[in-house]
């Protein structure tokens, strides 16, 4: 358990790891190539870790060297494990992989623990399938563990329509260049954190893949411009950083964070203009990001987090100290998170003695004055650094089973004693802490 102690008073400079969703496809994508490809900055985190043995036992040589990750690819050749993969908690790494395992002869065995296991892939293998791939899973559930017996992927046309997750597109997009046509990937109705679909194409293209977007929802892959080894930088976490971002707001302090791409992709950015909308200051560098909180403002307001779920915790905490009601929407699919993270934040914030409620696709939050409580994390990293965020400015606050950050911030609890004058780890140490050397 992990008791968190108030601060009176908020202004330092942290720097923050490498992003989870660039590293994790940069790690796959530079598997599936052909040469030696050199990543810089990655992430290197208990999902990160999982991911690389899997890539190992699929046929690719993965180190790391200092602050680099160095993989030698399979050029698409993809060799059939002496064993069932185990993925852990990394819901990602499983809907990737299952579009990489496609192009192997099989059988392929991907699994995870029990939360893992919960969470849908019904239309992802049911695409696969309509590509001529074999798939398997218990009684036809559609749920991990999942059999990938190969095939080949036709190409051709593939529609999507009203699915829960992104990554089943991102999954189809990395393993099409492989296709034995030119693949037309359209999607359909609503989908949720379409921004990290935009990550995907952008680090394929990196890697010399051909994929355009149309704009109105459809993808077009080339088939036979296969992807290439290089020398690939990962961008800070902006999912990490919005944790320091939301300590300035709660503390009405000012914080920098270093290693962030003002000009980033990935949709987490977005929280800076909500926090700027709720009185904060913000400053965008060349290479960092500054907040200073402000004075939130009463009343009722609303946002729209369907394209940054990994924010809502962050928001959702900041929600419980703003005078009114907040409604948070479009955030359903976080039922089918780590832990059903709806459910964990009004249980955890009706802790503290903050009303909230699921309505429908959104959450609703009356603020007022939280008090301290111990907090139940369900094995979630991002319910864990939330409510310990929260324990910067409230009293009493524990967190139990902290080294749930392993998922995705390894170095958390270092960098947050930091905000008290401590010395934290640069980003280079805490990477040469973890090892994804055989």
């Amino acid at each position: 358990m992990m008791e968190i102690k108030p601060l009176d008073h908020l202004d330092a400079t942290v720097r923050v790891p490498g992003s989870k969703s660039y590293t994790q496809r940069a790690m796959v994508i530079a598997a599936l190539a052909e040469g030696e490809s050199v990543l810089h900055d990655p992430l290197l985190s208990d999902d990160t870790l999982h991911l690389a043995e899997a890539l190992r036992l699929l046929g690719a040589d993965v180190r790391t060297e200092r602050a680099e990750m160095v993989i030698r690819g399979t050029g698409g050749r993809i060799a059939v494990p002496p064993r069932v993969i185990d993925l852990g908690n990394n819901g990602t790494a499983m809907r990737l992989l299952a579009g990489m395992a496609s192009l192997s002869g099989g059988p392929i065995v991907l699994t995870g623990g029990r939360r893992l296991c919960e969470r849908p892939m019904k239309p992802l293998l049911d695409a696969l399938a309509a590509q001529g791939v074999g798939i398997e899973t218990e009684r036809g559930s559609g749920f991990p563990p999942v059999t990938i017996r190969g095939g080949r992927l036709a190409g051709g046309r593939i529609v999507l329509k009203d699915i829960g997750s992104s990554q089943f597109v991102s999954s189809l997009l990395i393993a099409a260049p492989f296709a034995a046509s030119d693949t037309a990937l359209v999607i359909e109705g609503r989908i949720p954190s379409t921004p990290y679909i935009a990550l995907t194409t952008e680090t394929m293209q990196a890697f010399g893949a051909a994929v355009a977007h149309d704009g109105q929802g459809c993808y077009s892959i080339r088939n036979g411009l296969r992807y290439r080894g290089r020398e690939y930088r990962i961008e800070g976490d902006l999912s990490s950083a919005s944790y320091f971002f939301l300590a300035a707001a709660l503390l009405k302090g000012h914080i920098r964070v270093e290693n962030i791409d003002p000009g980033s992709r990935q949709g987490d950015i977005g929280f800076l203009g909500i926090l700027e909308a709720l009185g904060c200051t913000v400053v965008r560098g060349e290479r960092f990001v500054e907040v200073s909180g402000g004075e939130l403002p009463a009343g009722e307001i609303a946002f729209d987090l369907g394209g940054m779920p990994d924010i809502v915790p962050s928001l959702a905490v900041l929600c419980a100290i703003r005078p009114g009601r907040s409604l948070i929407r479009n955030v359903g699919h976080l039922r089918l998170k780590e832990c059903d993270r709806l459910e964990a934040l009004m249980n955890e914030l009706g802790k503290t003695g903050i009303l909230a409620e699921a309505i429908g696709e959104d959450l609703a939050i009356t603020g007022g004055t939280p008090r301290g409580a111990r907090i139940e994390t369900y094995d979630d990293h991002r319910i864990a650094m939330g409510f310990a965020i929260l324990g910067l400015a409230v009293p009493g606050m524990e967190i139990e089973e902290e080294a749930c950050v392993g998922k995705s911030f390894p170095g958390f609890w270092t960098v947050l004693k930091g905000l008290r004058g401590m010395a934290v780890p640069s980003a280079r140490e805490e990477i040469r802490e973890r090892t994804v050397t055989p």
